[in-house]
């Protein structure tokens, strides 16, 4: 196998929640340029419709806007995508919420929101979505579940985050749970840590801090690129990563090590 087969993502079809900006749109866009035929999901829907319209520039990206913090809109988003295909290759389960308070203050509502997002609707959708995963899952070629966790999963974040922090350590273990239970159905799962990348969430760091600022804490100097997370989510999702199912990659620049 050559090397460009081995990494080959072209003509499988790919879900990718939170796509319309940040990382979400990353990933969505390192896949259209590999030639999969994305579907971007948000809940924003002129947000998402605008987010596929820029990568039907370079591929094939479809939108479907859907609330998958709710049960009933990973339901829906389901729903939708198997009206126009038979079988997915891949879902990436990127959508997300935070919310920052001082400890004292920190209030029921922002538990409530970030742990629907973050961890009950990448389950919800991850159930949903099992039939057309199931469809295109073969034992030399699963089928994958990307989960986009944090390294405030991994790590004691410097931010008043208390919920996000927590619910990304739910979803790296609720990755190793779910890779259990479908291993042998030939679908792996796993997870993906970042560390900084720029995007709305991550843009108050900036701000506040400045570039160099936001980054001297980072070994490597810099902040994550497309091409960072785009390109681990392109592995996993290839023939290469097919022998991998049950871990967390940290996406940081060395980060969550130092």
């Amino acid at each position: 196998m050559s090397a460009a087969d081995l990494f080959s993502i072209r003509g499988k079809v790919a879900v990718v929640t939170g796509g319309s900006r940040g990382i979400g749109l990353m990933i969505a866009r390192g896949f259209a340029e590999a030639g999969a035929r994305v579907y971007v999901s948000a809940r924003k829907a002129e947000a998402c419709d605008a987010a596929a319209a820029e990568l039907s520039k370079e591929g094939d990206c479809i939108s479907i806007p859907a609330d998958v913090g709710t049960a009933d809109g990973a339901a829906y988003l389901a729903s939708k995508i198997a009206e126009r295909e038979k079988a997915v290759h891949v879902l990436v389960n990127n959508a997300g919420a935070t919310w920052g308070a001082p400890l004292e203050e920190f209030p029921d509502s922002g538990w409530d929101r970030v742990l629907g997002v973050n961890v009950k609707g990448v389950f919800h959708l991850t159930v949903k979505l099992l039939p057309l995963l199931r469809r295109a899952a073969t034992k030399d070629d699963p089928a994958r579940v990307i989960n986009i966790g944090s390294i405030d999963g991994l790590r004691v974040p410097m931010f008043d985050n208390f919920s996000y922090s927590a619910s990304k350590a739910a979803v790296h273990m609720l990755t190793r749970h779910l890779a259990n239970r479908l291993v042998k159905e030939n679908i792996n799962v796993n997870a993906v840590a970042p560390g900084l990348f720029p995007s709305k969430m991550t843009q108050f760091v900036f701000d506040g801090l400045g570039e160099e600022g936001a980054t001297q804490n980072i070994p490597m100097g810099r902040a994550g690129r497309q091409d960072d997370i785009a390109g681990t989510c392109i592995y996993l999702s290839s023939r290469a990563g097919s022998f991998l199912s049950g871990a967390v990659i940290p996406v940081d620049g060395g980060m969550s090590t130092s």
